[in-house]
């Protein structure tokens, strides 16, 4: 399975080595793709970039959450599917996106977007930890 991941602004330290440590963890079970826009990138820019046929997820504060065992149950939904998956983190100011299959959030509280990435990825790894009967320490 594909997984990219578009960002609207750039990841610096600390939160740069973090998204490493995660692509790194993840290369055994994803193929990875993590694309930045600038920060002034708008709504269209942001699709354009949007692979045509993968399963695009908006993550937005506002939007149900789901706890580590169902997001397992959904990446395995996912992947049965046959798309390819795209996580899409807006800027400060939030983004619309018509064109999302789906809003997620990580619940209520408001989280710097360069963290917010890290947990794409952490929240990815997890999930195929728990998928695989694996255990989660890292």
């Amino acid at each position: 399975m594909k997984v990219t991941v578009v960002a609207v602004g750039r990841t610096r330290a600390p939160y740069a080595d973090d998204l490493a440590h995660y692509e790194k963890l993840l290369r055994p079970y994803v193929k990875l793709e993590s694309i930045e826009l600038r920060d002034d990138a708008d709504a269209d820019a942001v699709a354009r970039r949007v692979p045509d046929r993968a399963h695009c997820v908006l993550l937005a504060i506002d939007a149900p959450a789901r706890d580590s065992v169902r997001q397992a149950a959904w990446l395995e939904e996912r992947r049965a599917s046959g798309r390819d998956l795209c996580f899409v983190l807006g800027g400060a100011d939030g983004l619309d996106l018509p064109r999302a299959d789906e809003r997620v959030s990580f619940g209520p509280i408001t989280l710097p977007h360069q963290l917010a990435r890290v947990i794409v990825l952490e929240q990815l790894y997890r999930a195929h930890r728990i998928l695989r009967g694996e255990p989660y320490h890292h």
